[in-house]
């Protein structure tokens, strides 16, 4: 797979690629300036199980803020720097584990330099990111339009220009918010580079349809062997974000441990109040992630026992009531307002 041969890169206690895990990221969406908040956002998502952090730096203000908000986090820290090359030196000398630039709009070639030669002293990496709003006018004169093509090739060539001044400490971020000009665009350039690679699909959307668009386009990535870090980028709460990466990654086989759940869509049958049963067990097992275990919500009795057969442990509604299950065995009855409270219990005393 392409992402077993691309370069190993260090990124503060973090190692991607050459087959690593796949790292989650997020970004904060706090002013960076505000070092409590942002503080406070980056524990709750490393909680979350978030492996890498973004930080937006547009003032001088924030890039010195980095070195007070690195003193009270855990995982690595990550500068996004656009226009002013001042913003990323600086950034670089507050403590960043890794800056975000394109070089392309960061300045003439002095100031990449300046840049890159930062970089280099602390010997950072570099994510060269380029997205299909920011394609520069030659390319789309060459293509005609925004195109995977384009995209790749932009990308390229500012890759060549950090190259050019002695660094290849570098990762590639090639995004757009067309789904499958985004697939397609990783397929290309997975063949053109071994550089790791960022992967996601920009500007994808709210939580609904930024998830749907985002499990099809990273799933389509990932299942090709394509990807070294994955950000789901979502119009919420950056919490949701890392929900849905592990998920995308439990699900395609890339990521063990913590529990999974399975919940059944409900029907006429249904007698308790099963969305928002499985609402709360989905959000209770993330406490859980040391367990690698299924977990089935059914809805009722009938079928409930014989579709959580599969899972290590489940619950299924009745009237009122409802049936504790584990390995396929059904092993008491509960009140229906007790169910939470006793599959919490199970797994506290859960062994693998």
């Amino acid at each position: 797979m392409y992402r077993d041969k691309t370069k190993v890169i260090k990124i503060g206690d973090k190692v991607i690629g050459g087959g690593n895990p796949i790292m989650i990221q997020s970004m904060t969406n706090t002013k960076t300036e505000d070092v409590k908040a942002t503080v406070k956002q980056i524990l709750a998502l490393e909680e979350a199980g978030c492996d890498i952090i973004r930080c937006a730096v547009p003032t001088m203000e924030a890039a010195k803020a980095l070195s007070k908000i690195k003193e009270q986090i855990h995982i690595p820290l990550v500068a996004d720097i656009h226009f002013d090359y001042r913003l990323a030196i600086t950034a670089i000398e507050n403590g960043a584990d890794k800056i975000r630039i394109n070089p392309g709009n960061i300045g003439p070639a002095d100031k990449v330099k300046a840049v890159v030669d930062a970089a280099k002293k602390k010997n950072i990496p570099i994510r060269v990111g380029v997205n299909s709003g920011s394609l520069e006018k030659h390319i789309l004169d060459k293509y005609g339009k925004v195109t995977a093509e384009g995209i790749v090739e932009s990308a390229l060539d500012k890759v060549k220009i950090i190259e050019d001044l002695g660094y290849n400490n570098l990762v590639i971020s090639i995004k757009s918010s067309d789904v499958m000009m985004c697939i397609k665009a990783h397929e290309l350039i997975a063949e053109k580079t071994n550089y790791p690679l960022h992967v996601g699909i920009t500007e994808s959307g709210t939580v609904t349809s930024g998830n749907i668009k985002s499990a099809i386009g990273l799933g389509l990535i990932l299942n090709q062997g394509i990807g070294d870090t994955i950000r789901v980028s979502l119009t919420g709460d950056p919490i949701e974000e890392i929900r849905s990466a592990k998920l995308i990654l439990k699900t395609l086989g890339l990521r063990k441990g913590g529990i999974s759940v399975v919940s059944c869509p409900t029907c006429g049958r249904t007698c308790i109040d099963l969305i928002g049963l499985a609402e709360k067990v989905e959000k209770m097992v993330t406490k859980y992630d040391n367990l690698d275990i299924k977990v089935a919500v059914m809805g009722c009795v009938v079928n409930g026992p014989g579709e959580a057969r599969e899972a290590d442990i489940g619950i299924a509604g009745g009237k009122g009531e409802g049936l504790l299950i584990k390995r396929g065995e059904i092993i008491k009855k509960i009140p229906e307002d007790e169910l939470l409270e006793v599959l919490e219990n199970e797994l506290k005393n859960w062994s693998n």
